[in-house]
């Protein structure tokens, strides 16, 4: 089924859905994580992974969870899905790697977004598979965190993330949008956009920057 907003969505930087962000007095932009692999921005429906320790995990069950990490996620995700992955345990094991970034570039998956650390990271540039990752490790999660869950609720930076909200990344930031509050996200940074390029005409016509900067850009959130 088509997605009108993803569509939408995919038009904007991370800049300008801040913006609407601060405008709509929503949470969402999370700074910090950096781009790794991959040269294009990225935008799409969110599949949530949870990663915990798995001395943690052996304490509240007698057996660890079946399957790898993020295998599920990657077999029901396409090219409309980014996975987010959750791994805020401590411990220095990738909550991702070289065999997943190539599970999820055969699915066509538009990327992921680690909230912790990843590895193989040389083999996702080389296969041009975007990951944007908090921090980067040689270390592998086997033994130290396994998955809890799939499309359960996951934390980012401080912002909530379920599945089936809108998540876009860029060098800039990631950008994750309740699935409820779409519309007005892209409805108010696509009119940011509008207005940030009639100040960009202006400059390109020699207005000076001063009166263009002075006289647009403090207010021009607070008027649709």
């Amino acid at each position: 089924m088509s997605d009108d907003f993803l569509t939408r969505l995919r038009r904007l930087d991370c800049c300008a859905l801040s913006d609407a962000l601060d405008k709509l007095e929503l949470p969402g932009a999370v700074t910090g994580l950096s781009q790794f692999a991959g040269t294009r921005r990225i935008s799409g429906r969110v599949i949530t992974v949870k990663l915990e320790a798995v001395e943690a995990l052996s304490s509240r069950a007698p057996e660890r969870p079946p399957r790898h990490l993020c295998c599920s996620a990657i077999e029901k995700g396409g090219a409309d899905n980014v996975i987010v992955v959750e791994q805020r345990t401590g411990l220095d094991a990738g909550s991702w790697g070289g065999l997943l970034s190539l599970g999820a570039k055969m699915r066509g998956i538009a990327g992921v977004v680690a909230e912790g650390p990843v590895r193989d990271i040389d083999e996702a540039r080389e296969m041009g598979f975007p990951v944007f990752a908090r921090t980067l490790t040689s270390r592998t999660a086997r033994g130290r965190v396994a998955e809890v869950g799939t499309d359960v609720p996951v934390r980012v930076g401080e912002v909530h993330v379920e599945a089936g909200d809108y998540v876009a990344a860029d060098n800039s930031a990631v950008i994750l949008i309740p699935a409820s509050r779409i519309e007005e996200v892209i409805e108010t940074a696509e009119m940011v956009v509008r207005k940030e390029a009639v100040m960009a005409k202006a400059i390109l016509t020699g207005q000076p920057i001063g009166d263009v900067m002075d006289g647009n850009y403090e207010h021009m959130l607070e008027n649709g």
